[in-house]
């Protein structure tokens, strides 16, 4: 009976994930989630509670399982934010339920603002052990980095496709990930970082056919 409830809750969490990231809170329909799963519409608010609930356990559960498959790496943030640019860019639906987030469940939860605070810490421990620039606040690089490596969601046409739809091509894909590992390697190069640091060489970015390595 454990094994089949668990199966259940986890039906239920992909296919909330799906509804979230399609129409947001307000438009996500219970029904919708239970036929798409496979059961009975009762279970959600017998093991998630409300709505409200069931969103923040599936956006937590998303960035949980992103923050395995990108660990947080001080040591090396240019080579973080391409792994986090490949992961985004392959999920285009976590976004989606970021940008739901921040309309309708404005606000810092606990998690959220602890992950945040050792992030910065790690930051700063580099910024003292001079690999990462003292010229911002650790706040400010943590912030560009993350923005730097999430920007091509603000593009036309969102991430991995044009403002016309048409998805890009592996070379393409490769080239803008390129160029964020270079930018968030300037931005964070310290003047006397030693060599190796801030230069782009651990970004792990493709070559001309398009194989890129994901630096996860």
């Amino acid at each position: 009976m454990a094994r089949d409830s668990s199966a259940t809750k986890a039906r239920l969490l992909d296919a909330a994930f799906a509804e979230f990231a399609e129409h947001g809170i307000a438009g996500a329909r219970v029904d919708r989630i239970a036929e798409a799963a496979g059961a009975n519409k009762r279970l959600i608010y017998v093991y998630f509670g409300n709505k409200e609930q069931l969103f923040d356990l599936v956006l937590q559960r998303a960035l949980e399982m992103g923050a395995e498959s990108v660990p947080f790496d001080a040591t090396d943030l240019p080579g973080y934010a391409g792994a986090l640019f490949d992961h985004l860019t392959d999920r285009p639906a976590l976004m989606r339920l970021v940008a739901w987030k921040q309309l309708e469940r404005p606000g810092v939860t606990a998690v959220g603002a602890e992950a945040y605070r050792r992030k910065t810490e790690a930051v700063a421990a580099g910024q003292r052990a001079g690999t990462i620039t003292a010229d911002f606040e650790p706040a400010d690089v943590l912030t560009l980095v993350l923005a730097l490596a999430q920007s091509w969601f603000s593009a036309p046409g969102g991430p991995a496709t044009d403002a016309d739809g048409t998805a890009w091509r592996e070379g393409r894909r490769a080239r803008h990930r390129a160029a964020v590992v270079a930018a968030v390697a300037r931005l964070v190069a310290a003047a006397d970082a030693p060599d190796g640091i801030g230069d782009g060489a651990s970004d792990g970015t493709a070559d001309e056919d398009g194989d890129e390595g994901h630096g996860s």
